[in-house]
């Protein structure tokens, strides 16, 4: 509901990374809308984060490392998974 309403923060950090992987804020966006979290992570600092799969809106899959602090969506990182890490669902890390 959040990223629907644009209540998204794109840290220069992370716009710097999303260039650097020929990601764009669309693809980002898609991947949450269409994806699924795959990865809980409530421990994170300074605020629980969440790994999400979903697809470009090329149709490649994407990870996304987002957080939600009060009512913003934090995008923490975006990043094609590498399959020499990754089962080939996307889901499961290999090692």
């Amino acid at each position: 509901m959040l990223v629907k309403q644009g209540n998204i923060i794109w840290r220069d950090h992370v716009m710097k990374r999303l260039r650097e992987r020929r990601i764009t804020r669309e693809d980002v966006r898609s991947a949450m809308f269409n994806g699924e979290i795959i990865e809980d992570r409530p421990d994170d600092i300074p605020t629980p984060s969440c790994l999400i799969l979903g697809s470009s809106i090329r149709g490649r899959y994407l990870h996304v490392i987002c957080g939600v602090l009060e009512d913003m969506v934090y995008i923490i990182s975006a990043y094609y998974p590498d399959p020499d890490k990754w089962e080939a669902d996307f889901v499961t890390r290999k090692g």
